[in-house]
């Protein structure tokens, strides 16, 4: 390797250094603000929570679909 492409080759390293140290950064404002908007510590966590949340919603749905089909039952027959 002659001096240029070792230069290059630096120069390639240092741009691949900053933009790890750019998606470390964003990666922890990431995970500040799923802490702070959702009290999730992982990632983990917050897929769990996701998934209770998710059968909630399911579960109020289907409730929300009864509670209609029983009022269209009183008042529209």
């Amino acid at each position: 390797m002659d001096e240029k492409q070792l230069l290059k080759l630096k120069e390639q390293i240092d741009e691949a250094k900053t933009a790890v140290s750019e998606l470390r950064g964003h990666q922890t404002a990431l995970l500040k603000q799923l802490k702070d908007d959702w009290g999730c510590k992982t990632v983990e966590e917050a897929q769990t929570k996701l998934k209770k949340m998710e059968s909630e919603v399911s579960t109020l749905n289907d409730q929300i679909t009864d509670g209609l089909k029983q009022l269209e039952e009183k008042y529209y027959e």
